[in-house]
This record gives C-alpha cells, sequence and structure tokens, in this order.
C-alpha cells in the first residue's frame, strides 16, 4: 500500500520546551492508525505540524489533500451558520476552490456521506455532539482527502455515537483513506485500529494492537505504576 503520510525524525519546541523528540511515523492508504498517550503527550502538536501549523524540524511527506478534523471544543458552536455554510469553510483560502455549482455538489456528498444531508439547513447550534463531529468530518471530507486527520474524535460523545463514528472511519478507509486518529478512548483504538503508535514526547511503540500487549510499554507511555487502573481495564498486569 502507499504511504499517505510519511514523518521523519519530527521535532517541535515550543516556548524553549521541547514538545516532540525525533517522530516518526507512516500512515499506508486503506489504514487507521491510532495515536494515543496521556495528556500532554504531543498528539495534537503533532497533527498541527503535520498541517504546517506549526514551525518543526525533521522531514513530513504527505499526499495532498489532507483533511483535519480538529476537536469539537475548538469552535464557537454559537456562531450563527447553517451545517452548509460550516462545511463550504474548507474551501477559504483555498487557491483555486470548485466552481459555485461543483462546490456545492461536493458538500452535499460529504454531508450525505456523514448521515447529515438532511440537516444541511439547521443551524450548528441546533445540533447535538455527535452531529457536530459529523460536521467537522465532513467539512474535512469535502476536498476529497487522501490522510485524514483526527484529534480526539470520541471528546464528549456516547457510546451509541462512538460506535457510529467507527464504523465511519472504518469504512472510509476502505475507500483508499489513511487516517491518523488521536484518542483517549483506548479500547475503540485497540478495537477499530490497523496500527497503534504509543507518544509521550516520542514514539513509545508502534506496532498492530495484538503486538502491543506487554504492560511495560503501558507503563512507559502513560507513567503509571503496576497496580493502575489503566492497565486492569485493557485486561493487562505487570508482573
Amino acid at each position: 500500500m502507499d504511504h499517505t503520510l510519511n514523518v521523519d525524525a519530527l521535532s517541535v519546541t515550543l516556548g524553549g520546551r521541547r514538545i516532540l523528540e525525533r517522530v516518526s511515523l507512516t500512515v499506508k492508504s486503506h489504514e487507521l492508525v491510532g495515536l494515543i498517550g496521556p495528556n500532554g503527550a504531543g498528539k495534537t502538536t503533532l497533527m498541527r505540524a503535520i498541517m504546517g501549523l506549526l514551525k518543526s524540524e525533521g522531514h513530513i511527506d504527505t499526499k495532498a489533500p489532507v483533511g483535519y478534523v480538529p476537536q469539537r471544543q475548538d469552535l464557537d458552536w454559537s456562531y450563527p451558520m447553517s451545517a452548509t455554510q460550516l462545511v463550504a469553510g474548507a474551501y477559504v483560502g483555498m487557491r483555486r476552490p470548485p466552481r459555485r455549482l461543483e462546490r456545492l455538489e461536493a458538500i452535499y456528498r460529504a454531508l450525505d456521506a456523514v448521515g447529515m444531508y438532511d440537516y444541511r439547513k439547521r443551524t450548528i447550534q441546533e445540533t447535538s455532539g455527535g452531529q457536530k463531529q459529523r460536521l467537522l468530518l465532513a467539512r474535512a471530507l469535502v476536498i476529497e482527502p487522501k490522510l485524514l486527520l483526527l484529534d480526539e474524535p470520541f471528546t464528549g460523545l456516547d457510546h451509541p455515537n462512538q460506535d457510529a463514528l467507527s464504523r465511519l472511519f472504518v469504512d472510509l478507509t476502505r475507500t483508499g483513506v489513511g487516517i491518523l486518529m488521536s484518542t483517549h478512548d483506548l479500547t475503540h483504538a485497540i478495537d477499530i485500529c490497523h496500527r497503534i503508535v504509543m507518544l509521550n514526547r516520542k514514539v513509545r511503540a508502534d506496532g498492530k494492537p495484538e503486538a502491543l500487549l506487554e504492560p511495560g510499554l503501558w507503563m512507559d507511555t502513560f507513567k503509571v505504576a503496576a497496580d493502575s487502573a489503566l492497565l486492569r481495564s485493557l485486561g493487562m498486569m505487570a508482573r
């Protein structure tokens, strides 16, 4: 499979503090890669660096276009705009956006892909948490990305919405999209991801979920003790 993302020896320094240290990882087409680690591990920083929003050292190679779904709380959902207008925001700043009719058709396709076409005229403040997450995903999909970056997509969602989004992400990989998803929902990550990258300032482990069952890896990444509730919740106990 072709790589949609190749990160090599990426380092990021913010405010004089090293946030990421020589991070290397890949994402292939048709692949869902989970990015996990504790708060402050550098997951969002990594995604913002991949998008070119932060100055970094090292090498980043992506197959454009790249879709980015930020954390839901990063937006002002009280702003008076429709679902269609929110998705159309993906074209702002684009050098050569499609013609108006083509844009509208693409927006409607993206809304339909995430099950939000019937809500296209509804204001964004009228939507539920799960619907908001789907709208952000539609905004990322409207440019038909080869790579999709998802930053904590399950935050604040109930289990039915988490399950629905999980199925949607897996379906997207089947169309050839490569996905890098940061998440604190470890059970979902282990369940649906083809690979897991464990990050805490640097990559601590990278492999298929079933290959990352050594408790020491989780203790090193999350800085927890051998009797941690985290290990118990994952069915692991250090010996």
